[in-house]
């Protein structure tokens, strides 16, 4: 049973949730002086082992570093300083150190950044909260909103300075922002990506993005010793439909270029995801401000979504501590602004790498001519070619 009255916390900065967004945060903050606690509904356990994307932009890594939560990733993350774009069985190089001035991309995968994150916050003392239950966000149109939450079947209310959402698309900030105050902008693709997991050594030294006759395919790597691979699929296919057998074939088949060959090895993990671009303006209410998939979803064609969230954070941390500093607000009440060009310029490079790599059900005879002759462009133009370096490895931060 329920204590019959809350235990009642302060702090400067109330987060929900703990992924990327809200543990770079809270640390981001306690760099800088500033007191944070962040609740979770899901176990540490949970958050570290969920298998997700590993492709940070050059910013992320430089960030991760001068946080001092980088040391691990400089030691096992692998740099990568181009990708190659396959079609017509031909494979073109995107040098990305000739065509941005040295920079890169490293492969290190989320949950390993979030035990990185996770054990930096714990040696600094930082206060986050797995396994709560009934998280709520109140008052956040006031000087004073406040998070509630169970923990350990105590009723307990957070009150802070602030709030930020940081708790995904599924998450509850986003729709305790009163109706008519957000606007949401939505595109669902008609496929998705059958994903696979195999104890392979990686094929590539970097990665493989393939535009084929049967759909898109990508070669990709968590680790030395591990393969990241995925396949245009249905966006309802049925995974049990795909034996292993099946999936290695059709990876040969759409992968397939003269003098190169595919490592095989055994499937660890097999998933479909599906494919949408989402947006919501604003990205603030009041005191509460919307960070990482909560405002955002990006196809993971461009690698973006870990990326983007990081920059959310980053842009609100600055105006959180000009108000600590200064007491003014003015930073704070550009968030949503800054943060929303860079989030359409991704999105707009999101949507234009899938739309380019994919084959689209209704397409006709002249879009699939219209792909190649863009594809063709972009591996013999060095404008072209720069330009899509340039959005990969990640746009400066304004």
């Amino acid at each position: 049973m329920l204590n019959s009255l809350p235990i009642s916390l302060r702090t400067q900065v109330g987060i929900v949730g703990a992924g990327p967004a809200g543990l770079v945060l809270s640390h981001l903050l306690s760099l800088q002086g500033i007191e944070s606690v962040v609740v979770e509904n899901r176990s540490r356990q949970y958050a570290e082992q969920r298998v997700r994307a590993g492709v940070l932009e050059q910013g992320t890594v430089d960030l991760l570093i001068e946080m001092g939560v980088g040391e691990r990733m400089k030691a096992e993350g692998l740099v990568h300083h181009g990708i190659e774009l396959r079609f017509g069985g031909r494979g073109h190089r995107i040098d990305f150190q000739d065509l941005t001035g040295g920079k890169g991309i490293t492969i290190y995968a989320q949950h390993e950044v979030l035990k990185d994150l996770n054990n930096a916050r714990v040696a600094a003392g930082g206060q986050v909260l797995f396994e709560v239950d009934n998280v709520s966000v109140h008052d956040f149109d006031s000087s004073r909103p406040k998070i509630r939450y169970q923990k350990d079947g105590n009723a307990c209310e957070l009150t802070c300075d602030f709030i930020a959402g940081c708790d995904g698309f599924h998450g509850i900030c986003r729709p305790s922002i009163p109706t008519g105050v957000l606007t949401e902008y939505e595109r669902e693709y008609p496929f998705g990506w059958l994903g696979i997991l195999a104890e392979a050594p990686p094929s590539s030294e970097e990665l493989i993005y393939t535009y084929h006759d049967r759909g898109f395919a990508l070669l990709s790597m968590r680790t030395p010793r591990i393969s990241r691979l995925y396949l245009q699929c249905k966006p309802d296919e049925d995974v049990d439909l795909w034996s292993d057998e099946k999936i290695w074939q059709e990876l040969h088949t759409r992968l397939a270029s003269e003098g190169w060959t595919l490592t095989e090895g055994q499937i660890l993990q097999k998933g479909v995801t599906g494919m949408r671009s989402f947006v919501v303006e604003p990205m603030q209410y009041g005191r509460l401000f919307l960070a990482g998939d909560s405002a955002h979803i990006v196809p993971p064609t461009g690698a973006k979504g870990l990326n983007l969230a990081v920059a959310d954070v980053q842009i609100l941390a600055r105006a959180l501590k000009h108000f600590y500093s200064t007491g003014s607000c003015d930073l704070l009440d550009t968030y949503s602004a800054i943060c929303l060009r860079r989030v359409w310029k991704v999105q707009r490079f999101s949507w234009w790498m899938t739309s380019m790599l994919h084959r689209f059900p209704d397409e006709n005879p002249f879009d699939h001519r219209r792909q190649l002759a863009e594809l063709d462009y972009v591996t013999s133009s060095r404008a072209a070619a720069k330009t899509l370096a340039e959005n990969y490895v990640g746009l400066p931060l304004e």
